[in-house]
């Protein structure tokens, strides 16, 4: 019962913007992933040209380019899973010099919380960050597997060459779904972190977040680029 007392420190009002990072971290996800038919996301369209890409890998002499495209793709999921640790460093190494956590508390509160308040609020900023390291990982894991799948992929255009090159596609697909889902993270995460200020600016930043988000995968420029139809098919 003593531990369920530090809970008296936390407002209903701090409950609810938890809540409202949650939903909009997993509602991103949702809306993303499932885009209505009619506007698809940014993602959903990359997912077909990753099909498209893998169609003309089968033909494609040397095939040094795709190589180089998956390696690339590797080092960016190696890079942002290596960025992901280094915050979890951070914020264990804040967690467990409890006179750096009280000057960063002196710094941002207005009132005179305990120590506990401030943990939790990092743990939360804290469990973000993991979960992103997760994803990164195993979106690096996935590309590696896309990148033996290629190499069985034989040098003529046979049904089996096609089929196997179909399936590195998918596998292709949710390595960059996993990748995504990792920098959705990251964002709310960096979000996750406004709650050292007070709740209300911690529901605030959620929102920003979602809007930034749903921006670049909706109604961004590049959208633009990617739904324009190609020359041959005015034709």
């Amino acid at each position: 019962m003593a531990d369920l007392s530090h809970l008296a420190h936390f407002s209903p009002v701090d409950l609810v913007a938890v809540m409202v990072l949650v939903i909009c971290w997993a509602g991103s996800t949702l809306i993303i992933e499932n885009p209505p038919a009619r506007r698809p996301s940014v993602s959903r369209l990359m997912a077909n040209y990753r099909r498209i890409w893998m169609h003309q890998f089968v033909t494609r002499e040397p095939r040094i380019f795709d190589s180089q495209i998956v390696g690339s793709l590797r080092q960016s999921t190696a890079f942002f899973a290596s960025a992901s640790m280094i915050a979890i460093g951070g914020i264990f190494a804040l967690l467990g010099n409890p006179d750096r956590l009280r000057g960063v508390a002196d710094d941002l509160a207005v009132g005179n919380d305990p120590e506990v308040v401030w943990e939790v609020k990092l743990i939360l900023t804290l469990l973000f960050a993991a979960n992103a390291f997760l994803k990164f990982v195993w979106s690096n894991r996935l590309f590696g597997y896309c990148s033996v799948m290629m190499g069985a992929v034989p040098n003529d255009a046979s049904e089996t060459a096609y089929a196997r090159a179909g399936k590195a596609a998918e596998i292709n697909i949710f390595a960059a779904k996993s990748y995504n889902r990792g920098l959705r993270t990251v964002y709310f995460g960096i979000a996750s972190a406004a709650w050292l200020v007070g709740a209300a600016p911690l529901i605030g930043a959620a929102l920003l977040a979602l809007i930034v988000i749903l921006r670049r995968e909706f109604v961004s420029r590049s959208r633009e680029v990617l739904v324009a139809p190609d020359p041959e098919t005015d034709r």
